[in-house]
């Protein structure tokens, strides 16, 4: 697929002092757009600047503020959002909801070309598998569960639905559901992992294995490109975005850890406990500790022990989506990036 690219084209990013944000802004950079980062962490936004991206302070809640951000704007790729197992429901409300409804509002007002609003597939999430749900090669229009399983996914599903509408009247919007980013950069997944390992042991459940999806970033960064210029019969459409490889829980962590030459401290433990465990904890901090993050939510301990893997045939079709980077790929670089923060003393 081919297309050209002028100077003049502007392009607007939110959540660009985030993970999967600053990677978008640079990309786009690189390929000599006119990029905008919106962002609150004025030192990555500094170093943004001397690359030679626009920063812009703001929080994309703000509804003027935002709705003039994407004044002039060809394209506006939505990122930013507030991505937590666990916490408040108004703050993940005005961040996923009302954060959208604000770039949805800019990009009406001033007319872009093309808007890609990056989701999740956490909403297809379930703690119990029913509703004829096993969690293997889940596509975009599989029934959604009657209950979202976090506050972030259902205010991400209350966001798509928004974005929904605003198709609906007529703007040019597009949106992916990548599963689990990972890469250079990353301050969730492997962060997490890492130090749970690192002080008691990462819960094996069955053995590790359930399979998983996961996504090296420069492959979502790949798909969202593909989603401004893909054919407009395409717009309004959900799209799961993957590496295209399932992978078991143990071998991913086998993997990391021995490219990362650290020792794989595994905990074999029995799903039910801590699962219930988990509840008891996000009750107490919920009630006692003013929703204070506990060391173990419902969501995580599940995410962990569950199989849920995407099918990705429709981004691949309509988008002519093609992981570019393979998972062993990505952890290498992963681990590269990892080694160079660990000699910085990050």
């Amino acid at each position: 697929m081919e297309w050209k690219i002028t100077m003049s084209e502007k392009v607007l990013v939110t959540g660009a002092t985030g993970f999967l944000g600053s990677h978008v802004v640079e990309h786009f950079k690189q390929l000599n757009y006119d990029v905008y980062a919106i962002g609150r962490n004025k030192d990555k936004g500094k170093q943004l600047e001397e690359k030679g991206i626009h920063f812009l302070n703001m929080d994309f809640t703000q509804e003027e503020e935002m709705i003039e951000a994407c004044k002039g704007m060809d394209f506006i790729i939505h990122a930013g959002a507030l991505s937590s197992p666990w916490g408040r429901y108004e703050e993940f409300y005005q961040s996923n909801v009302v954060g959208t409804m604000n770039i949805i509002k800019g990009a009406k007002k001033y007319g872009a070309k093309r808007i890609v609003h990056v989701s999740t597939p956490s909403l297809y999430f379930r703690f119990n598998d029913d509703e004829g749900f096993d969690g293997k090669g889940v596509r975009e229009d599989h029934p959604l569960p009657k209950e979202m399983v976090n506050y972030y996914a259902k205010t991400k599903w209350l966001a798509e639905q928004e974005v929904d509408k605003a198709f609906a009247e007529g703007l040019p919007i597009i949106t992916i559901r990548p599963r689990a980013i990972f890469g250079e950069g990353d301050n969730a997944l492997m962060p997490k992992l890492i130090a749970v390992n690192d002080k008691v042991g990462v819960p094996i459940f069955n053995g590790g294995k359930n399979r998983m999806d996961i996504t090296y970033v420069g492959n979502v960064v790949h798909a969202i490109e593909l989603c401004l210029f893909t054919d407009e019969k395409n717009l309004g459409k959900k799209y799961n975005i993957t590496n295209g490889k399932t992978i078991e829980f143990y071998e991913l962590l086998d993997y990391s850890f021995k490219k990362m030459g650290k020792p794989f401290r595994k905990l074999q433990l029995p799903y039910g406990l801590l699962f219930a465990l988990a509840g008891v904890m996000e009750w107490t901090h919920k009630h006692f500790f003013q929703y204070k993050e506990p060391t173990l939510t419902k969501y995580s301990v599940s995410v962990l022990a569950k199989t849920q893997t995407l099918n990705i045939e429709k981004a691949q079709l309509e988008l002519g989506y093609k992981p570019q980077v393979s998972i062993e790929e990505g952890i290498e670089k992963y681990v590269e990036w990892y080694k160079q923060q660990e000699k910085k003393g990050n």
